[in-house]
């Protein structure tokens, strides 16, 4: 895949290998466009003066203004990596992603993740079988690492789509187990664990949050947004993500809550709620990612991590007292 700006806004397939609907709407797309491929332009300009061909970034105010307007696709396994500490930590274990795929295999395991194999972005041409290279087998391998360097989480619904997003935009097994490793290990700690209480703590933060529909939002920070907005709003979230950590899911939350307030309202009942949510997440508001990426930062209001992290914590505890009980501190 080439950058944004090779885009053909003829083709049944876009940037991604994501095939298009047969009611995708060419026009508005071709309008959008046209607005958006400006300031990818002038973003990667922008992009390649900073990096002057750099393989190493440092974070500091100037590359999170940059990160927060977009990185351009050529360059984003570099700052995912750099910004998540998945290159500090690939370039400190050389040779151990081959060794896990060396491992002897768990066939429960193995067979968990080859039976959501085929299930992985059936709509992506990338995934197909007949496709050359297939990312099928990348897939495999990530998602087989990924289990036996974390026997805890091991593999869970929702992660092959992770991997899949991290494969089409790396192109690289091993950055996307590291991505990976990252995202579980440090950036969402105990969302993908069997008892989750990592999504289960943010779950109730945003009823903190005054936010009460946590049984639709839960699904959005699951999936980090796969195939509830669209790619390149969710590649825009990424970047962010990657270099702000798990508080850009709640900013992203609550400004489609915030935004869409009197639509949500309206409903009556569960099924009223999920037709609701379904709905704010389709349209205009969100296709234009670059518009919505902007809005993400100044809708919600002030969000800064230190009190996202003790909001947690009170939580986390409250979860944990009634979950397991209170503990013995004799034992």
């Amino acid at each position: 895949l080439q950058s944004h700006i090779s885009w053909n806004l003829e083709c049944v397939v876009d940037p991604y290998g994501f095939e298009r609907s047969k009611d995708f709407d060419y026009e508005s797309y071709e309008e959008l466009m046209s607005e958006y491929l400006v300031v990818l332009t002038r973003r990667s300009i922008k992009w390649s003066k900073l990096l002057k061909g750099k393989r190493k970034v440092q974070k500091n105010v100037k590359l999170k203004r940059y990160v927060r307007k977009g990185i351009p696709n050529e360059h984003r396994a570099l700052i995912w990596m750099a910004a998540s500490g998945a290159q500090d930590q690939l370039e400190r274990n050389p040779g151990y992603y081959q060794s896990l795929l060396r491992a002897e295999h768990d066939p429960k395991l193995v067979e968990t993740i080859c039976t959501d194999l085929n299930r992985t972005f059936p709509d992506n041409v990338q995934f197909r079988k007949t496709s050359n290279p297939c990312l099928q087998k990348a897939l495999y391998n990530v998602l087989l690492a990924t289990g036996y360097h974390n026997p805890v989480v091991g593999y869970c619904q929702g992660m092959n789509f992770i991997a899949g997003y991290l494969l089409i935009i790396t192109k690289d097994e091993e950055k996307s187990f590291w991505l990976m490793e990252a995202l579980l290990g440090r950036i969402l700690p105990d969302y993908y664990s069997p008892v989750m209480l990592g999504l289960k703590t943010d779950q109730e933060t945003m009823m903190d949050h005054n936010v009460m529909w946590t049984l639709v939002v839960s699904r959005w920070f699951i999936c980090l947004y796969i195939d509830i907005l669209p790619v390149e709003t969710v590649l825009r979230i990424w970047d962010c993500l990657f270099y702000e950590g798990s508080k850009i899911l709640f900013r992203v939350a609550l400004t489609l809550i915030h935004h869409n307030q009197a639509l949500i309202q309206q409903a009556q009942s569960l099924p009223d709620v999920c037709q609701n949510f379904k709905q704010i997440t389709h349209g205009p508001f969100v296709d234009e990612c670059h518009t919505f990426m902007q809005k993400i930062f100044t809708e919600p209001g002030s969000l800064s991590m230190a009190t996202l992290t003790k909001l947690r914590a009170t939580i986390r505890s409250r979860i944990i007292t009634e979950e397991l009980g209170p503990t013995d501190p004799e034992n």
